[in-house]
């Protein structure tokens, strides 16, 4: 009988590989035999599920974005919180609080400042994940907004765009070692008691 094979699982493991490649030693280091060996596959397998080490790098992304969206909705549904609460988890995602967030953070970090110069990283659609998720959160807005727990006049998309680039930015200060982890989710806190009417103690962590 031939063995069943898990393509997701295996594009997963070479996603990973990279990761632990690039967060170890940089992006700029990262090769389809670089991550093979990382894998412990051969680079024929790897060229099988990416054509070219672009494909590769944002086959990637998508697996990073694919983990924070799963880690935010356990988090969500651990919590069974307030609307509040669900927002402070979402933020939380751009921090890089632990080993797997610090190594999602710098890919995406390193990608973003790749693709400035690089036409073929520039061509790719890297950008989708962050829209959506700044719609996600948008949406988790108005909902609020229309349960009337949010300061009146605020206009939930903005609100979403300015909170995802505020946290994004303290993730990328935090990486550099300019401030803690903790520092980082204090100005979160004090921005997000601005905006909710009732705000409870921040948990951004």
């Amino acid at each position: 009988m031939p063995k069943i094979v898990d393509h997701a699982e295996r594009r997963a493991r070479i996603a990973e590989a990279l990761v632990r490649v690039a967060a170890r030693e940089g992006l700029h280091t990262v090769t389809m035999r670089t991550v093979a060996a990382e894998a412990g596959v051969s680079v024929s397998l790897v060229q099988y599920y990416f054509d070219t080490k672009t494909e590769l790098l944002h086959g990637t992304l998508e697996h990073l974005e694919r983990r924070s969206v799963e880690r935010w909705q356990k988090r969500t549904r651990e919590s069974r919180s307030s609307t509040r609460a669900i927002v402070e988890g979402f933020l939380a995602e751009a921090l890089p609080a632990d080993a797997e967030s610090r190594a999602h953070h710098l890919v995406w970090t390193s990608y973003a400042v790749l693709a400035m110069t690089d036409s073929d990283l520039a061509a790719q659609p890297f950008v989708d994940g962050p829209n959506r998720r700044e719609r996600e959160l948008a949406d988790i807005l108005s909902d609020a907004a229309a349960r009337g727990e949010l300061h009146p006049g605020r206009d939930h998309r903005v609100e979403a765009a300015r909170l995802l680039t505020l946290s994004h930015g303290l993730g990328t200060s935090v990486l550099v070692g300019q401030r803690s982890t903790d520092d980082a989710r204090a100005v979160l806190t004090y921005h997000l008691d601005r905006l909710f009417l009732s705000p409870a103690a921040g948990n951004l962590d």
